[in-house]
């Protein structure tokens, strides 16, 4: 191995950690599993569609990397409990939680019926806030650990018909400054992801609406969606030492499109 390659292992490797991952059945999830894994991590894969998870497992495993697929119910307390208590009983310790599962249902604000709202709030929000709760118990016993919150772009922008949604991932980023604040004394430190517009397994029926994929691209200085593996590289320097020093923060990644997207046009020679 080069020097500069020994540097980067030591920097960002993953090796001996154990990170439990939730919505690992995911588009964004899957890819944020296998890129943990590939860096050396111990990945729980935690989702309700637990099939798929066992599916990524077996395939990390052949790799000869450390995954185990668990089934998971954010919205239910005793399925959470139940959950971490077989990942600890596993692996004898959590370093890194990242909460990634997550739903939304693209509808008016008047169109939002009470169910719904729950829902969203429930799986989003509260969901990520007991899970929290309850790895950080076991953090604060080993006087370390590391929560990576996903967020999104509507955290910070909003898009029409995610007002529940967005209320959810702002609230999301609310909650990693506490965390952060709250914690830090114990060792352990929070930091929240917020992606940008990329094209998943459920968001291609936007991508490919005739009207809304045009919106997008011309908010994106980049102009095109961003893709899953787009954000592992960041996923990975959030949950290893390289960022020992980064807490309370949200990290946009969206192609460009907070700073002001693709702008008009203007006199220039290029």
């Amino acid at each position: 191995m080069s020097k500069v390659g020994k540097y980067l292992e030591t920097v960002f490797s993953l090796e001996g950690k154990v990170i439990l991952l939730t919505g690992a059945a995911g588009g964004i999830g899957e890819a944020f599993a296998r890129g943990l894994a590939a860096a050396g991590g111990g990945v729980a894969l935690c989702d309700i569609e637990v099939q798929h998870c066992e599916e990524i497992a077996t395939e990390l495993i052949e790799d000869k990397n450390i995954a185990k697929a668990y089934k998971l119910d954010v919205a239910d307390i005793a399925s959470i409990k139940k959950c971490v208590a077989a990942v600890l009983t596993d692996f004898g310790k959590i370093d890194v939680l990242i909460n990634c599962a997550g739903v939304n249902k693209r509808e008016g604000f008047l169109d939002v019926e009470e169910e719904t709202y729950d829902r969203l709030m429930g799986i989003n929000l509260k969901g990520a806030f007991q899970l929290s709760q309850e790895v950080v118990k076991h953090m604060i016993t080993r006087k370390q650990g590391n929560i990576i919150n996903i967020c999104s772009h509507n955290d910070e922008s909003m898009l029409g018909g995610c007002s529940v949604y967005g209320a959810t991932k702002s609230g999301l980023r609310a909650l990693t400054r506490s965390m952060a604040i709250e914690w830090a004394k114990h060792g352990i430190r929070a930091n929240a992801l917020s992606p940008g517009h990329f094209i998943t397994p459920l968001t291609t029926v936007t991508w490919e609406h005739p009207t809304r994929s045009v919106y997008l691209c011309d908010r994106i200085a980049m102009q095109r969606p961003g893709k899953p593996e787009e954000l592992v590289g960041i996923c990975i320097m959030l949950a290893s030492d390289a960022s020992s020093y980064m807490s309370g923060q949200a990290y946009h990644v969206d192609g460009g499109c907070l700073c002001g997207g693709n702008p008009w046009d203007f006199d220039t020679e290029y």
